[in-house]
Protein backbone atom coordinates (compact mmCIF):
# COMPACT_ATOMS: atom_id res chain seq x y z
CA UNK A 1 0.00 0.00 0.00
CA UNK A 2 1.28 3.37 -1.21
CA UNK A 3 -0.30 5.65 1.74
CA UNK A 4 -0.42 9.12 0.83
CA UNK A 5 -1.85 10.74 3.98
CA UNK A 6 -2.16 9.77 7.48
CA UNK A 7 -6.00 9.41 6.36
CA UNK A 8 -4.97 6.53 5.10
CA UNK A 9 -4.35 4.41 8.26
CA UNK A 10 -6.05 2.70 11.23
CA UNK A 11 -4.84 1.82 14.50
CA UNK A 12 -5.94 -0.35 17.11
CA UNK A 13 -6.80 2.15 20.34
CA UNK A 14 -5.56 1.02 23.61
CA UNK A 15 -8.83 -0.49 24.82
CA UNK A 16 -8.86 -2.63 21.90
CA UNK A 17 -11.34 -0.89 19.61
CA UNK A 18 -10.34 0.97 16.09
CA UNK A 19 -9.19 4.84 15.56
CA UNK A 20 -9.83 5.17 11.20
CA UNK A 21 -7.84 8.21 11.00
CA UNK A 22 -9.78 9.36 8.06
CA UNK A 23 -11.51 10.69 11.01
CA UNK A 24 -9.62 13.30 11.39
CA UNK A 25 -9.91 14.58 8.60
CA UNK A 26 -8.84 18.23 8.54
CA UNK A 27 -7.33 18.11 12.53
CA UNK A 28 -3.54 18.93 13.00
CA UNK A 29 -2.17 15.42 14.63
CA UNK A 30 0.76 15.36 17.07
CA UNK A 31 1.78 11.81 17.24
CA UNK A 32 3.88 10.16 19.47
CA UNK A 33 5.83 6.85 20.45
CA UNK A 34 5.10 6.71 24.78
CA UNK A 35 6.79 4.72 27.28
CA UNK A 36 5.95 4.67 30.74
CA UNK A 37 9.55 3.91 32.70
CA UNK A 38 11.27 6.45 30.45
CA UNK A 39 13.28 9.43 31.40
CA UNK A 40 11.25 11.47 29.06
CA UNK A 41 8.29 9.83 30.68
CA UNK A 42 6.48 13.31 32.30
CA UNK A 43 6.60 14.58 28.66
CA UNK A 44 3.03 12.82 29.24
CA UNK A 45 2.35 16.05 31.63
CA UNK A 46 3.15 18.71 28.54
CA UNK A 47 1.50 16.65 26.11
CA UNK A 48 -1.83 16.42 28.15
CA UNK A 49 -1.66 20.25 28.53
CA UNK A 50 -1.21 20.75 24.33
CA UNK A 51 -4.53 18.36 23.83
CA UNK A 52 -6.15 20.69 26.67
CA UNK A 53 -5.57 23.82 25.35
CA UNK A 54 -5.71 23.43 21.93
CA UNK A 55 -8.54 20.24 20.80
CA UNK A 56 -11.27 22.66 20.52
CA UNK A 57 -9.23 24.44 17.70
CA UNK A 58 -8.50 20.80 15.84
CA UNK A 59 -4.95 19.52 17.94
CA UNK A 60 -5.33 15.73 18.33
CA UNK A 61 -2.22 13.97 20.26
CA UNK A 62 -2.12 10.60 19.76
CA UNK A 63 0.34 8.25 22.21
CA UNK A 64 1.91 4.74 20.91
CA UNK A 65 3.10 2.73 23.60
CA UNK A 66 6.45 1.03 22.31
CA UNK A 67 8.65 -1.30 24.41
CA UNK A 68 11.53 -1.21 21.31
CA UNK A 69 14.05 1.10 23.70
CA UNK A 70 15.14 -0.59 26.97
CA UNK A 71 12.61 -2.43 27.53
CA UNK A 72 10.77 0.76 28.79
CA UNK A 73 7.01 -0.01 28.46
CA UNK A 74 6.70 -3.72 29.32
CA UNK A 75 2.93 -3.76 30.70
CA UNK A 76 0.01 -4.90 29.01
CA UNK A 77 -2.12 -1.93 27.54
CA UNK A 78 -4.63 -1.68 30.35
CA UNK A 79 -1.81 -1.18 32.78
CA UNK A 80 -0.31 1.57 30.67
CA UNK A 81 -3.66 2.79 30.30
CA UNK A 82 -4.19 3.08 33.84
CA UNK A 83 -0.56 4.57 34.89
CA UNK A 84 -0.78 6.83 32.33
CA UNK A 85 -4.06 8.13 33.84
CA UNK A 86 -3.47 8.04 37.31
CA UNK A 87 0.38 9.92 36.70
CA UNK A 88 -0.58 12.46 34.16
CA UNK A 89 -3.91 12.83 34.26
CA UNK A 90 -3.91 11.34 30.41
CA UNK A 91 -7.41 11.83 28.55
CA UNK A 92 -5.91 12.19 25.02
CA UNK A 93 -6.19 9.11 22.26
CA UNK A 94 -3.87 6.35 23.29
CA UNK A 95 -3.41 3.53 20.92
CA UNK A 96 -2.22 -0.47 21.47
CA UNK A 97 1.85 -0.73 21.88
CA UNK A 98 2.87 -1.08 18.89
CA UNK A 99 6.78 -1.47 17.33
CA UNK A 100 7.62 1.79 15.37
CA UNK A 101 11.43 -0.02 14.02
CA UNK A 102 11.86 -2.91 11.90
CA UNK A 103 10.02 -5.23 10.05
CA UNK A 104 7.42 -5.28 12.67
CA UNK A 105 6.97 -1.84 12.36
CA UNK A 106 3.24 -0.25 12.52
CA UNK A 107 2.55 1.01 8.97
CA UNK A 108 1.62 4.00 10.48
CA UNK A 109 5.11 4.63 11.81
CA UNK A 110 6.47 3.34 8.23
CA UNK A 111 5.19 6.12 6.53
CA UNK A 112 5.88 8.89 9.30
CA UNK A 113 9.42 8.14 9.52
CA UNK A 114 9.31 7.86 5.43
CA UNK A 115 7.44 11.17 5.13
CA UNK A 116 10.05 13.22 7.75
CA UNK A 117 13.67 11.18 8.54
CA UNK A 118 15.24 11.88 11.17
CA UNK A 119 18.86 13.62 11.27
CA UNK A 120 21.49 13.01 8.56
CA UNK A 121 18.01 11.49 6.75
CA UNK A 122 18.01 8.45 9.41
CA UNK A 123 14.55 7.36 9.54
CA UNK A 124 14.52 4.76 12.45
CA UNK A 125 13.32 6.05 15.21
CA UNK A 126 16.08 6.93 18.16
CA UNK A 127 14.05 6.65 21.64
CA UNK A 128 10.72 6.70 23.09
CA UNK A 129 8.69 10.41 22.84
CA UNK A 130 9.50 11.14 19.15
CA UNK A 131 6.85 12.99 17.74
CA UNK A 132 5.62 13.62 14.51
CA UNK A 133 3.29 17.03 13.82
CA UNK A 134 0.87 16.29 10.57
CA UNK A 135 -1.20 19.19 9.20
CA UNK A 136 -4.82 19.41 8.73
CA UNK A 137 -4.03 18.08 5.11
CA UNK A 138 -2.64 14.84 6.82
CA UNK A 139 0.91 15.39 5.48
CA UNK A 140 3.72 15.45 7.86
CA UNK A 141 4.94 19.09 8.76
CA UNK A 142 7.53 17.88 10.84
CA UNK A 143 9.44 15.85 13.13
CA UNK A 144 11.04 16.17 16.89
CA UNK A 145 13.54 14.19 18.69
CA UNK A 146 12.78 13.08 22.36
CA UNK A 147 14.14 15.94 24.05
CA UNK A 148 12.31 18.26 22.18
CA UNK A 149 9.30 18.95 25.40
CA UNK A 150 5.84 19.19 23.88
CA UNK A 151 6.42 23.25 25.03
CA UNK A 152 8.74 23.39 22.54
CA UNK A 153 6.37 22.53 19.90
CA UNK A 154 3.64 25.50 20.46
CA UNK A 155 4.99 27.66 18.07
CA UNK A 156 4.89 24.86 15.64
CA UNK A 157 1.26 23.50 16.25
CA UNK A 158 -0.08 26.99 16.20
CA UNK A 159 1.00 28.12 12.83
CA UNK A 160 -0.81 24.57 11.89
CA UNK A 161 -3.45 24.93 13.55
CA UNK A 162 -3.70 28.51 11.72
CA UNK A 163 -3.61 27.41 8.77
Amino acid sequence: MTAGTIHDFEATTIDGGRLRFDELAGKVVLVVNTASACGFTPQFGGLESLWQSRRDRGLVVIGFPCNQFGGQDPGAEAEIAQFCQKNYGVTFPMMAKVAVNGANAHPLWKWLTDSAPGVLGTKAIKWNFTKFLVGRDGRVIRRYGSVDKPADLERDIDAALAA
